[in-house]
């Protein structure tokens, strides 16, 4: 399973809309926004660091595109370097994703990373996808081995599908020209033998083409520091681009560490239980002073961006951004 933060564990989502107008998207005014030449991720932090991304997932039902329609307008004034889409498990979202990244890109012109996970995909569906981004003028995907289907049982991967992240990468590389990056696990991927195994299976997806490095979230960047470190042992040298999860609520965070191996320290435990019972705006505020500390210290340290998990929300991003830039850090 390559388990980065999952869209249905967020109490907002639901089925993806059929068009743009049902997507709710077209509300935005995309004259607020100035287009770009497109540019890949590894040419953007050659020119500037710390880069500012959002990751978004296609909304699954009306409410939810009404809701992510706002979350985008919000977000998108403040300023992303770029910002990625999901893409869901066994091609569940695919029609969706497609929609959204030509929303995000074409009407609100932003730079994309696309998503793909191509567990049980055979090779006709992995170019049917990867073509229609070409078609879209992206340049930028990461590729992610994916997970079955949610709620699917009888679910059965294509007989030709690729096993690993490793394999589509093998698969994808000589035919595309995008930027490729893969994602990375600082705590151990939770199927992992071992971590040192989970820096190996990163390698090889580096040695067949990936130019980057996501990572999963974490709240502790001491995993962070000591994930680069590793990497850079065993000559891993492509940028690596660390994920930010801020706390939304004890349930999410729990349910979500579970699913992405994110380990929650008994400091910070005891720092949520201190907090009023049932006081969801001093427990935002919390998440959002606990993001900005460790996203002031990893700019400090070095990293080349913050790509943050919105989870379709943008409260608490865009409070950590103020604050970040309020202080000088941005």
């Amino acid at each position: 399973m390559e388990s980065f933060p999952r869209p249905e564990i967020a109490e907002s989502v639901g089925d993806c809309g059929k068009t743009r107008h049902d997507l709710g998207i077209n509300q935005i005014h995309p004259k607020k926004f100035s287009g770009a030449k497109p540019m890949k991720v590894t040419e953007l932090w050659q020119k500037k660091k710390p880069t500012i991304s959002f990751e978004f997932f296609p909304a699954r039902n009306a409410e939810a595109a009404e809701k992510l329609t706002k979350v985008i307008d919000q977000l998108v004034m403040m300023g992303p370097d770029f910002v990625s889409v999901t893409f869901g498990a066994g091609g569940s979202t695919r029609e969706g994703s497609r929609q959204l990244v030509e929303v995000l890109k074409h009407d609100l012109k932003q730079e994309i990373m696309a998503y793909f996970a191509g567990f049980g995909l055979g090779p006709d569906d992995i170019q049917g996808v990867l073509d229609s981004y070409s078609e879209l003028g992206v340049d930028n995907v990461l590729v992610v081995r994916g997970d079955p289907p949610h709620g699917q049982p009888d679910f059965k991967p294509h007989p030709e599908s690729l096993a690993h992240a490793s394999d589509l990468m093998a698969y994808i590389r000589p035919r595309y020209s995008f930027c490729l990056g893969v994602a990375g696990y600082p705590e151990g991927h939770i199927e992992a033998e071992s971590r040192e195994k989970d820096l190996e299976h990163l390698k090889l997806k580096v040695d067949q083409g990936a130019e980057y490095i996501i990572t999963n979230y974490f709240y502790d960047n001491r995993f962070y520091f000591d994930f680069v470190a590793g990497c850079r042992q065993l000559g891993i040298t492509v940028p690596i681009l660390p994920g930010i999860m801020p706390i939304f609520s004890v349930k999410m965070m729990e349910n979500l560490a579970k699913l992405c191996g994110a380990s929650i320290s008994g400091e910070l435990r005891q720092k949520l239980g201190a907090l009023p019972s049932g006081d969801n705006q001093a427990l935002l505020a919390f998440g959002i002073d606990f993001a900005f500390e460790q996203c002031k210290e990893l700019i400090s340290a070095g990293a080349p961006g913050l790509h943050f998990y919105t989870m379709d929300r943008s409260h608490s991003t865009a409070g950590v951004l103020a604050r970040l830039r309020r202080e000088g850090l941005l």
